[in-house]
């Protein structure tokens, strides 16, 4: 319990707020999310009851949560939640944060997407089954195969899929292709890791404390794309369509990988900051 003086809920947030003043861009809006988070509230609540005396249990969990975020560590993880397409997902460090940027590929995805007929889809590292879920729930029709590397983080996506109430999706566990041969689908997507090793960025922000391998890839952050693009053709049927994410200065490369397994690029598409961010290929 604390031991500290009464405190109203708006005086703890503006205490808060000062607190995240140097570590955080946002610090009252921080202050807010973690606070309903412990409180179990909606903001409109804290909005009408600000003036309320904090309960002491709700002080300590509240200030262990704010002496985390001050190290910087992710809203998402301190929350255990992420939303992504109106889907709340359940998030861990054993997954990337799912970002607005790749509801980007997941639009474009949907315009390739006939939603009145069986198709076959899979997601490449899906980590938090953001893509997946995202797919799964728009096209209901569709069969969706989500792999991961990673035993953690298909148990995290597995989480979201049962809270979601999606039973379109199968989750296997593989190293991109390698569980998968012989299958072949109408269309592939991936949000692979595309940042270079040694990249700063990696020690910068929420990055500090995502999984290294969600993020960097070879020297050139081209790794993981360039295996996925040499591999998707043979996993891909007649009219099939490959769409991968990538890093805003990586266009021209991986339009050059494409090209290099026959594949017609169609287009690049930019994301919410008009940065490219993810491009299409037909086989």
């Amino acid at each position: 319990m604390s031991n500290e003086p009464e405190i109203s809920y708006a005086d703890l947030i503006q205490r808060a707020k000062q607190q995240l003043y140097d570590s955080s861009e946002t610090p009252r809006i921080d202050a807010e999310v973690l606070l309903q988070h412990v409180l179990n509230k909606p903001l409109a609540w804290l909005l009408t009851h600000g003036d309320q005396i904090a309960e002491p249990e709700h002080l300590v969990d509240f200030n262990a949560l704010i002496a985390r975020r001050q190290t910087g560590e992710p809203i998402a993880y301190l929350t255990g939640v992420r939303e992504f397409w109106s889907l709340e997902l359940a998030v861990s460090p054993a997954v990337l944060i799912p970002r607005p940027d790749t509801e980007v590929l997941v639009e474009q995805a949907l315009v390739l997407l006939p939603a009145d007929r069986a198709i076959k889809v899979l997601d490449l590292g899906t980590g938090s089954g953001a893509i997946a879920l995202a797919l799964a729930k728009e096209r209901p029709l569709a069969t969706v195969t989500a792999v991961d590397s990673s035993m953690a983080a298909l148990d995290i996506a597995r989480l979201n899929a049962t809270t979601a109430q999606l039973k379109n999706i199968e989750f296997i566990k593989s190293d991109w292709f390698s569980a998968l041969e012989g299958q072949r689908f109408n269309l592939i997507a991936a949000n692979p890791p595309y940042v270079a090793e040694g990249d700063p960025h990696l020690g910068r922000g929420d990055l500090r404390f995502e999984p290294d391998l969600a993020l960097a890839s070879g020297a050139d952050g081209l790794q993981a794309l360039r295996h996925i693009i040499e591999q998707a053709p043979n996993h891909l049927e007649d009219n099939g369509a490959l769409l991968v994410e990538h890093g805003y200065d990586q266009e021209d490369a991986v339009a050059r990988l494409m090209d290099q397994q026959g594949l017609s690029r169609k287009r690049c598409f930019r994301d919410l900051n008009d940065l490219p961010r993810c491009s299409l290929a037909l086989i």
